[in-house]
């Protein structure tokens, strides 16, 4: 009977072994979730297709081209829908000073979107802001990150939207903005709130989820964004929207979603990115602690053999944009975001537009505190 028992726990040591033990070999190819010649991929990063490397010298011109790479790189976009962004109520509650609805938008023929849209008291048309929710490895809730839960949400849902507002300081961006007269838009990303796995959200699945998806030649977090493009068209077909003042803001991983979708989408006339600004060549090194970089939530395929973040950003050139990082935020370090803001400011300067790009460092952590949600409402009020 105890050779049995231990021949069993032998046997369940050797199937766990991968977990219980790290079994290592002498020679290998990757520490800390980088390659060990992570240097020489960054040294051999020259960035072709970025402003003032670039062969094409007419900035319009540039940008199309540019544009186009990065749509290439997206891969396979979602089908659109033959009949137009449809949307559908499901639920409406009046707030103070605006309403507040849950709606359903079909973005594509193979799925609808939740959302939630505040509309301001009085006659409009409004302007509006498509608020982009963050990452925070943390996907119970989407939407419900930017704009306090609806009624008809289950208390779990809106107890764990109550206790993620500690990124925001206890205020809901979304309904900050409504309050000051904007329409505010903020949709489920794939992966997140009701757009999550039936088994429940688990982080360390979201990579394999993607991996899967590209096996179909899908990019997720390109198809975040498609998302993004076509939410905002449908916040412009809104008659309660005036469609030439229309913008966006995100924290984190929604302040990369922002700088995107002002890249991309010529609907998007200001956009204020809060905490996701970096360059490369600092955040893929192994000079900091940190080599876990959000992984496929912000991969386009090859696109860093052409330009790196900043360079994409500056397609959203001469627009008015608002970056805000912070000097305390681990997750982006402050050489590489200074390395950023500067290539940022001489296609703006080059552009004769530097009065609408301002780039802010703040003492502040990894956040999105009252103060840098004033300050996003400032500069929208001062664009849109």
């Amino acid at each position: 009977m105890l050779k049995r028992t231990i021949f069993a726990i032998v046997e369940l040591l050797m199937i766990c072994g991968s977990n219980t033990f790290a079994q290592k070999r002498d020679k290998y190819e990757f520490m800390r979730n980088l390659p060990v010649y992570a240097d020489s991929l960054i040294a051999s990063l020259d960035y072709p297709l970025a402003w003032g490397n670039s062969d094409i010298r007419d900035f319009g011109e540039w940008k199309r081209v540019a544009r186009q790479k990065v749509f290439d790189c997206m891969l396979m976009p979602p089908p659109t829908p033959s009949d137009g962004f449809e949307a559908k109520v499901l639920f409406e509650e009046q707030r103070d000073g605006y309403k507040a609805r849950k709606i359903e938008i079909r973005l594509s023929r193979y799925y609808t979107v939740p959302a939630y849209v505040l509309i301001p008291d009085g006659k409009g048309p409004f302007p509006a802001v498509n608020c982009l929710h963050d990452h925070g490895a943390h996907l119970f809730i989407g939407k419900e990150k930017m704009i306090r839960p609806l009624a008809c949400e289950d208390s779990l849902v809106i107890k764990d939207a109550e206790d993620w507002l500690q990124g925001y300081e206890g205020q809901f961006f979304g309904d900050y903005l409504a309050k000051n007269g904007y329409v505010v838009i903020s949709a489920d990303a794939p992966m997140w709130g009701e757009r999550g796995q039936k088994e429940g959200p688990r982080r360390e699945r979201y990579d394999m989820i993607a991996g899967n998806m590209m096996m179909y030649g899908i990019d997720l977090s390109a198809w975040m964004t498609y998302d993004d493009i076509s939410c905002t068209e449908y916040l412009a077909s809104m008659p309660e929207v005036d469609a030439r003042r229309i913008g966006c803001t995100g924290w984190s991983m929604g302040g990369y979603r922002t700088w995107m979708l002002s890249a991309l989408s010529d609907r998007i006339k200001v956009g204020a990115s809060v905490c996701w600004m970096v360059t490369t060549d600092e955040q893929m090194s192994f000079k900091y602690s940190r080599t876990e970089n959000g992984g496929f939530a912000n991969c386009i395929p090859g696109l860093r053999r052409w330009m790196d973040y900043p360079h994409i950003a500056c397609i959203a050139c001469p627009k008015p944009m608002l970056f805000i990082n912070g000097k305390y935020d681990k997750l982006f370090p402050v050489d590489g975001v200074e390395k950023a803001f500067i290539i940022m400011h001489e296609a703006w300067k080059s552009q004769g537009a530097s009065n609408n790009l301002e780039t802010e460092l703040w003492g502040i952590p990894h956040s999105c505190p009252k103060k840098v949600q004033e300050r996003v409402l400032q500069f929208f009020r001062k664009h849109l």
